[in-house]
């Protein structure tokens, strides 16, 4: 089959998967019309001005038509072997001649997306639906309206109450401070203005791509909302995907857009909204909802969206969630708090893969090269020092407590213990800092640090109890053991003030923990205080947490933050650090002798009780060029030679010749004890209430916990993740989410590894970009390097010559690949979890 043939029948295909017609069937009249009926006639290319001459008998291979039966795009075609954008001219002629805006230009591996309004091609990985196109066409493209619009401070206030400067409380200015507190009323501050200003001059010259790096607590969800205002009010936009990082960011995003928008926008959950999510002008969803098993691709067209926003970029668009990223072809927007002085001296083209930390940097860089500042430059950028300078953020006051043993683990020496081995002898064993999250635990340190924060917290300045705090733990079982720690101390200090919700654990394991950070931040978690009757601050005072309140949860009211483990990230400090930063006044009304009293306090500050030390670590000690080397494996060699093992155990060997041998083939299903060890497996999950729940919420990564917690390595049954591949016989290693998913109905069945290759390069393409010379090599070379333990070996020691021997891939197509071959190896070591391609037995 010719190479034109073959790039034809995988277009037909990709545009059947999109919802395009070939013919008249029970969906509607055919909306794909082919070149014999599609004829490019002479005054066409005249009208246009261009003297073609190969196209002036030419005629369109596709054209693409709207629901009324016009022409609405066109799809030129090329051979495999062809540069799609070969036909970019020639497109654009059929495009004048038809009068039509939108080109896909493909050639069946490759495919560009092209508005004639909006500057250059842009790679795509599917085609867009035909309700997508439709909705590209009503979205103008006017940069001198975006760029001229006028924004001021009343830009969401105007949204909220259009006649509000004509109330007569407004305008008596003693009562307008009451009348914009009583109306929710927002307005934007004067570098939040700057940050729109910034944007309409970039988009000005032409950019489609922004990032905006703000301090966390400085506004950058109203921000958001100005910014959706500005591009649908002047429509540059008429539908905004806003992406968040975790489910309780969802419905917070919500409810603010909500607050601020809904007079004139339609404001979505995207999962409470599956079916009509197409009727709103904004869509909320986690970027894990979509890039789980890629179901973005079938959720959503290239072109569904004029405006992607991702907060806390630098999260939302890590790994392969990139790639959904990437998928979109509209305006993008990332939010992020984390400051790019974590770059400087980052040579992307010297990448050590033994420094832990490079990582974290590689993932920062590309939030910046992603939005189009890998110079480090943002669009915008307010620091927190600024933002303090200038009143709108409180900076901390650092407690540095260090017991006895923490000293001695933040030492080069260590805290040394005797500790009895096996053998009952004793031998002298050190812990340093980085041990304490994994291999150390004292029930006298925990007392301590809980009893330090309790001595020494920031009370409530209305009714003098221990002022809302959140104190982040090593894990969930530690968390589990301060919150007992609090509770119990809480209960000795104010005898009947509280039942046991002094503290509240908040982490993955506790059912309904997200509606506990609700609960905390409005003011109700366990109901109200019983220091102050009628004040409304929350019972509970402490939030005891892992990881779920680090990153964008607001509560203004935070007085204290304690850190009860090691920090070593700087991304997870500054977003830890800055739950505490946000102002706030604290009011109450008592009523004495018939006579109200308004009694307010300002936060000015808050505590930041750090027992390891993190704050001087960030300021004096981390070092952002080191290369940290990992410590080697240490392998037991079995006597007389043998398979090494990447442990210490001692192990018996024992010759215990084989007596008999028979061979059975295993059927198709497998065998039955795999196929019901399997089944009560799913059984089991689905049949947990609690499972259930959470499953109904979209909380997967709860249900993970809960099964990693209770019923992973337990008796009779032994589950484990190796075991449940084995028994679902798919030949790969299953993730634990894809297990949890296909029990509850979430997929109908595991993808095969090949499909998966597939998606995972779908990915790499929308990432990376390749051109089609390499294309088709490149795709065999990805696959082969992700899939093939060999091949990885191979290139990663550079020993090409082996390939000589190799079937998958020849030393002609590798030296064709030119400068792919280090690319493939870095993406896949970033974005790819090779492990779930391993092979199962």
């Amino acid at each position: 089959m010719s190479k034109e043939a073959q790039a034809r029948i995988k277009i037909n295909k990709l545009l059947e998967a999109a919802g395009w017609r070939f013919f008249d069937d029970a969906q509607g009249k055919a909306n794909v019309v082919l070149e014999a009926n599609s004829k490019l006639v002479q005054t066409d290319v005249d009208a246009f001005g261009a003297d073609f001459e190969q196209v002036k008998k030419g005629f369109i291979d596709f054209l693409l038509m709207d629901a009324k039966g016009f022409p609405c795009a066109v799809l030129e075609a090329k051979s495999e072997d062809k540069e799609p954008l070969d036909g970019k001219e020639q497109a654009r002629v059929y495009a004048h001649g038809q009068k039509v805006r939108f080109i896909i230009l493909s050639n069946g591996n490759l495919h560009y997306f092209w508005d004639l309004e909006k500057g250059n091609p842009t790679v795509i990985t599917a085609f867009p639906h035909p309700d997508s196109i439709a909705h590209l066409e009503a979205a103008k493209t006017n940069l001198k309206e975006l760029s001229q619009e006028v924004v001021a401070a009343d830009y969401i206030a105007l949204t909220q109450n259009a006649a509000y400067q004509n109330d007569p409380r407004w305008l008596d200015p003693n009562q307008r401070p009451a009348y914009i507190e009583e109306n929710g009323l927002k307005f934007l501050r004067p570098y939040q203005l700057e940050a729109v200003v910034k944007l309409q001059e970039s988009a000005k010259k032409g950019n489609n791509r922004f990032l905006f790096e703000m301090a966390t607590g400085t506004g950058k969800t109203m921000l958001s909302a100005a910014v959706i205002k500005l591009f649908l009010r002047t429509e540059n936009a008429r539908r905004v995907l806003f992406l968040v990082d975790r489910l309780e960011l969802e419905d917070q995003a919500k409810k603010n857009f909500v607050r601020y928008l809904k007079n004139d926008y339609n404001c979505i959950v995207y999962k409470e909204q599956r079916n009509d999510w197409h009727k709103a002008e904004i869509v909320v969803t986690t970027i894990q909802s979509l890039s789980s098993e890629n179901k973005y691709r079938t959720l959503f067209s290239p072109t569904d969206f004029d405006l992607i926003i991702s907060d806390e970029a630098h999260r939302s668009i890590g790994g392969n969630s990139r790639a959904v990223f990437e998928y979109f072809i509209g305006y993008k927007l990332g939010l992020t708090a984390t400051p790019k002085n974590y770059l400087r001296k980052l040579d992307p083209a010297k990448i050590n893969d033994n420094d832990p930390r490079e990582w974290e940097r590689r993932q920062l860089l590309d939030t910046y090269i992603t939005f189009g500042c890998a110079s480090g430059e943002p669009t915008f950028r307010y620091d927190l020092v600024r933002a303090v300078s200038e009143g709108y953020l409180v900076n901390p006051v650092i407690i540095d407590a260090r017991t006895e043993i923490t000293t001695q683990m933040l030492s080069k020496q260590g805290y040394a213990v005797m500790v009895n081995t096996e053998e009952g002898k004793e031998e002298e064993q050190k812990f340093f800092e980085k041990d304490y999250e994994k291999k150390f635990y004292s029930e006298k340190t925990n007392r301590i640090f809980c009893r330090t924060f309790l001595e020494n917290a920031l009370r409530d300045p209305i009714s003098d109890e221990i002022g809302k705090s959140l104190v982040f733990c090593v894990s969930q079982k530690h968390a589990s053991k301060v919150t007992q720690i609090l509770n119990e101390y809480a209960d000795a200090m104010y005898p009947g003030k509280y039942n046991s919700d002094f503290a509240v654990q908040v982490t993955s394991n506790v059912p309904d923990a997200q509606q506990f950070t609700i609960n905390f931040s409005n003011n109700n978690l366990n109901g109200h205080t019983s220091f102050l009757e009628s004040y409304k601050s929350s019972k509970s005072r402490v939030c005891v947490t892992v990881g779920m309140m680090t990153t964008g949860y607001d509560c203004e009211d935070i007085l204290n933050l304690c850190l009860m483990r090691p920090v070593f990230s700087p991304t997870d400090f500054i977003q830890m650090k800055g739950r505490g930063t946000r102002k706030y006044t604290f009011s109450y009304t008592q009523r004495e002798g018939g006579v109200k009293e308004s009694i307010k306090a300002a936060k000015t500050k808050y505590k930041l009780f750090d027992f390891f030390a993190v704050c001087e670590y960030f300021e004096e000690k981390f070092n952002y060029d080191e290369v940290l080397k990992l410590p080697p494996t240490r392998e037991y060699k079995p006597p007389g030679g043998g398979e090494s093992y990447g442990h210490d155990e001692q192990t018996v060997f024992v010759p215990d010749p084989i007596k008999t041998i028979t061979e059975k083939e295993v059927g198709a299903k497998g065998m039955r004890i795999d196929r019901e060890f399997f089944a009560s497996f799913e059984n089991t999950i689905k049949s947990d209430p609690v499972n259930q729940a959470n499953y109904a919420k979209g909380d997967i990564a709860a249900i993970e916990e809960k099964i990693k917690t209770e019923l992973f390595g337990k008796p009779l049954a032994y589950y484990n993740e190796e075991k449940l591949s084995k028994a679902a016989r798919v030949g790969r290693r299953l993730a634990l989410r894809e297990i949890i998913l296909k029990a509850f109905g979430g997929i109908a069945r595991f993808k095969t590894k090949d499909e998966m290759l597939e998606d995972e390069f779908a990915n790499f393409v929308a990432i990376q970009k390749p051109d089609n010379r390499h294309i088709v090599n490149l795709k065999n070379y990805f696959k082969a390097y992700i899939a093939d333990k060999e091949i990885r070996d191979i290139i990663d020691r550079k020993e090409y010559s082996r390939l000589a021997t190799n079937p998958r891939i020849t030393l002609a197509e590798f030296q064709d690949l030119n400068g792919w071959i280090d690319v493939v190896p870095r993406y896949v070591k970033d974005y790819v979890p090779i492990e779930k391609f391993a092979e199962t037995n």
